[in-house]
């Protein structure tokens, strides 16, 4: 919303995910939406640009969420993917656009630091 979004719509299953969209939302003046299901079983919504992040840290998830950005991109919609570099990422079928390097803690990652990559995707 910060970029000049109308509205914002989060989807994730994970309850601990919801609460952090409501405190990140929170903390920078807005409000978001949040779906609270699976929406890879749906068609991609009416949207400009989808986000999605950090969806390819297990196999199943990653075979069902690349084929779902391809469809919203099929329909128009631009889509960036953002991951530190996950096992599954599917390197051959995204395009680098922009690297960050994000701190992280050593609770949850092998390092204090990883660097966070930006991808859109290729052409099919």
């Amino acid at each position: 919303m910060r970029a000049g979004a109308a509205a914002v719509t989060a989807a994730d299953v994970d309850p601990l995910a919801h609460a952090a969209i409501a405190l990140n939302a929170r903390a920078n003046g807005h409000r978001i939406a949040v779906l609270a299901r699976d929406v890879l079983d749906e068609a991609p919504p009416p949207a400009d640009l989808i986000l999605a992040g950090d969806c390819f840290y297990e196999g199943p998830l990653a075979d069902r969420v690349l084929p779902w950005l391809r469809a919203a991109r099929a329909h128009g919609i631009d889509v960036l993917v953002g991951d530190p570099g996950r096992r599954y990422l599917p390197h051959a079928d995204l395009v680098e656009v922009a690297s960050y390097e994000v701190r992280t803690t050593t609770e949850l990652e092998d390092l204090a630091s990883k660097v966070g990559r930006v991808y859109t995707l290729a052409d099919a």
